[in-house]
C-alpha cells in the first residue's frame, strides 16, 4: 500500500536513481570534451551507484517491517550524503568552471534528504498507530473471552 510516507520515500528514491543521468548526461559531464577518460569513469560509477541505491530502496519499500522501512530511506540518503561530501575534497568544485557557479547539489540533496526524513517520520507514526490500534483490539477481544 502506498501511504504518504512511503510515497515520499519512493519519490526521493526515484529522483536519486534518475538524478545523476538527468544532471550529468550532457556537455557538462558525460560529453564534456575537457574531461579525461578516468573522470568519465568515476562519473559513470556515481550515476550507476545512485541508480542502484534508488532501485534497492524501492525493493525495501515493498518489504514488511520497520527495519525494511529504515533501509529504504537510508539507501538513497547514503548516495545524497556522498554527493554533498564531494565539496570536502581538496580542489573540488560543485560545478565545472565555465558552466556556472554555486552549489546546486546542496539544495537538491537537502530537499531529497528532507523528503526521506519526513517520509520516514510519517510512516513510522502510521505504523505506531496501527500497532496501538491492533493492540487495543487484541486486549478487548481477550476481555470478551
Amino acid at each position: 500500500m502506498l501511504t504518504p510516507g512511503r510515497g515520499l520515500i519512493a519519490l526521493a528514491a526515484l529522483l536519486t536513481a534518475m538524478g545523476g543521468f538527468v544532471a550529468d548526461w550532457n556537455e557538462t559531464h558525460v560529453f564534456n570534451p575537457q574531461w579525461p577518460p578516468h573522470a568519465r569513469y568515476h562519473n559513470g560509477q556515481t550515476m550507476t551507484t545512485g541508480l542502484l541505491l534508488g532501485l534497492s530502496s524501492w525493493f525495501y519499500l515493498t518489504r514488511p517491517g520497520t527495519q525494511s522501512l529504515y533501509t529504504a530511506a537510508w539507501l538513497p540518503a547514503l548516495h545524497l550524503l556522498a554527493i554533498l561530501s564531494g565539496i570536502l575534497y581538496p580542489g573540488a568544485l560543485p560545478i565545472d568552471p565555465g558552466f556556472g557557479e554555486g552549489f546546486p547539489q546542496l539544495y537538491i540533496c537537502g530537499t531529497l534528504l528532507a523528503m526521506l526524513g519526513v517520509g520516514l517520520g510519517l510512516e513510522r507514526r502510521r505504523l505506531d498507530s496501527v500497532a496501538a490500534t491492533t493492540a487495543v483490539g487484541v486486549a478487548r477481544q481477550r476481555k470478551r473471552e
